[in-house]
């Protein structure tokens, strides 16, 4: 018995043109640095979007904390000279006490601004982790469809949600670095006061370590950008394998050891980058936590001369201690979170990166208006190609649509019948040639009021986690109540199905939810056929509405299309030709393009492509 064939390893993904590039390639460490002020800035910006007074109460409390840093250490110098001088104990400490007082209060102040900010930031994480996954679905939905095609489109994406993660944490890491600025600035000026030598050698103890972590940060973000396809392949993966929708798939197939295989050499790939990168982060920490702590001994070095030589007084040297360890405190805090607002800046490009993209690809075609009813539809020698692709995929095709006929749409698999109705409705736009409503070129058309006036039932149709109710209506209700719901779901057959559910139309369909209930797939599908007729558009787009329903619903359903045809105008795409008689006209799609057009009768007696489907599909 031969041993079994060992399953291929994951395809290497590369890219090619702009996406090849990681952006921090070409960028130096002086440009990278000088992108901290405006990343601050617009992350004020978007944080004072989501909650002005918080913002102002943020500011409010560095301020204090900055304030109250001066005014410790200037209380601390004053109580020093005393407890250190000559006399009685309680003479020395009455004599300070005054300063201790504000000493304490100073501290006081800095814990309350801390604890309060800290009431501020949770204010505005939250709402801005929302606003941006909500930006980043509503830049994904709104986006023209045809960028779906274009390479890199979902690696781009995957990259933007790191961005809406990072949006959790960077308020927080903005504050906390200016907080530590204000600190710095404050204790700083206070050591330049004693010595102007020790505040250049307390920047330098610290540099080392601000370089060090913003270089680590780069190395994190080129791992994260190699990895970006692979996550974005395993994640996909990680959805397919253990949606409960496709477990039967899964497990009859015995595909689940190389699934798994497939799982885990991804995320050995993604680990084998971020371990290989492991010694240049050492060597980083390493050189940069010996260069800082040789300044930072030349720091207290400096500072105990000068004490021993008596260049400084007692009280004054120990004001200076507590100067220093502040200062190196803040400066150290300063590094760390500029290195943690840098590592966000780089994030958040990549989420403005695909915004931007988004907001040039989003319709932007005019603001005519589209409005039922709709008469006629016109094509003129409409052509449009996928990109990457070396063929349109609809090809010169001219087509007349009118107001209560029904088109049938057929062809072989891949012959651009789904692409032709989305042409039709707009969510493509044609490379060449026009579609026109009413003699509007919807290419110059508001899309919303294209859509507005559509009902399409496509191949691959959503399953909402949503009530049955508004599985059929989607947000769109037209009435206070459910008349015009159950006559939708009475026109595809489903009335008894859903009274025969635990709480009728309000019944949550998703078994996976507690509570939830599943349908079969001919019931999913007549349910999206009900949710376009409930619509009642004047264009009516059935693409294979019945290729999961038995032969008595799927004649049902196609009754109902005819009945329901004389006020709009009405396209079929099927494969089941018997379906096409309800037509008034038929075409037949081969490579892009119209090779037969006319009746039922007319092409059944053709003896062309539409008799030679019709008899295949007969003898089977």
């Amino acid at each position: 018995m031969s041993s079994p064939v060992p399953p291929p390893p994951p395809a290497e993904i590369t890219y090619s043109g702009q996406y090849s590039v990681n952006p921090l390639g070409e960028a130096g460490f002086r440009s990278l640095c000088a992108q901290l002020p405006a990343v601050l800035a617009r992350i004020t910006a978007m944080a004072w979007k989501i909650d002005r007074r918080a913002v102002l109460l943020l500011l409010g409390c560095q301020l204090a904390t900055g304030v109250a840093a001066a005014v410790l250490l200037a209380a601390t110098a004053k109580a020093m000279a005393p407890i250190l001088g000559t006399g009685a104990v309680s003479d020395r400490l009455r004599d300070a006490l005054p300063a201790l007082v504000v000493v304490a209060c100073a501290s006081a102040t800095t814990r309350t601004s801390v604890a309060v900010a800290r009431y501020a930031e949770r204010r505005i994480t939250p709402r801005l982790t929302t606003a941006m996954d909500t930006a980043l679905v509503e830049a994904v939905c709104r986006v023209e469809a045809a960028a779906y095609a274009m390479d890199g489109f979902s690696d781009r994406q995957e990259a933007a949600e790191m961005g809406v993660t990072r949006t959790h944490v960077m308020v927080m890491d903005a504050q906390r670095f200016m907080s530590a600025l204000i600190r710095m600035v404050t204790a700083g000026a206070v050591v330049t006061v004693l010595n102007p030598l020790m505040l250049p050698l307390l920047l330098l103890a610290v540099a080392p370590a601000g370089i060090g972590a913003i270089l680590t940060a780069r190395v994190d973000y080129e791992i994260h950008y190699a990895n970006i396809a692979d996550r974005n392949v395993r994640g996909m993966t990680r959805w397919w394998a253990t949606t409960p929708k496709y477990g039967d798939e899964v497990r009859a197939n015995g595909m689940t050891g190389y699934l798994l295989y497939w799982y885990r050499a991804l995320s050995e790939r993604v680990d084998k980058r971020t371990l290989a990168a492991a010694p240049r982060t050492l060597r980083i920490a390493l050189l940069s936590s010996l260069a800082g702590s040789i300044f930072l001994a030349a720091t207290w070095g400096m500072l105990a001369w000068l004490a021993v030589t008596g260049r400084i007084a007692p009280a004054i040297a120990a004001t200076a201690v507590v100067a220093v360890q502040t200062t190196l405190a803040a400066l150290s805090q300063l590094v760390m979170e500029g290195a943690a607002v840098f590592h966000t800046s780089l994030y958040l490009g990549d989420m403005q990166t695909f915004f931007d993209n988004a907001a040039e690809r989003a319709p932007k075609r005019g603001s005519s208006a589209i409005h039922a009813p709709v008469a006629e539809i016109r094509l003129d020698e409409v052509t449009y190609q996928y990109p990457g692709k070396d063929k349109p995929a609809v090809d010169g095709i001219s087509l007349t649509l009118r107001r209560g006929e029904i088109l049938a749409v057929v062809g072989v698999n891949g012959s651009g019948k789904s692409t032709l109705t989305r042409l039709i409705t707009g969510i493509y736009l044609a490379d060449k040639g026009q579609v026109s409503w009413n003699g509007t070129d919807i290419a110059r058309a508001d899309p919303a009021t294209v859509w507005n006036c559509t009902g399409l039932v496509s191949q691959i149709f959503a399953q909402w986690p949503l009530r049955a109710r508004e599985n059929v209506t989607l947000g769109q209700p037209r009435s206070h109540d459910d008349h015009q719901v159950w006559d939708a779901v009475e026109a595809v057959g489903m009335r008894e199905s859903i009274e025969d559910l635990p709480a009728g139309l309000d019944t949550l369909l998703a078994r996976e939810i507690f509570g939830g209930t599943e349908l079969s797939g001919g019931q999913w599908q007549r349910l999206a056929c009900s949710r376009a007729l409930y619509r009642r558009p004047p264009l009516l787009i059935l693409d294979e509405p019945t290729s999961q329903m038995d032969p008595h619903g799927e004649h049902g359903i196609f009754e109902k299309i005819k009945a329901v045809s004389g006020d709009r105008i009405t396209i079929v795409v099927t494969h089941r030709l018997e379906n096409t008689r309800i037509a008034d006209h038929i075409i037949v799609m081969e490579q892009g393009r119209i090779t037969e057009h006319g009746t039922y009768g007319d092409l059944v007696h053709a003896d062309g492509t539409f008799a030679d489907l019709l008899r295949l599909s007969q003898d089977r």
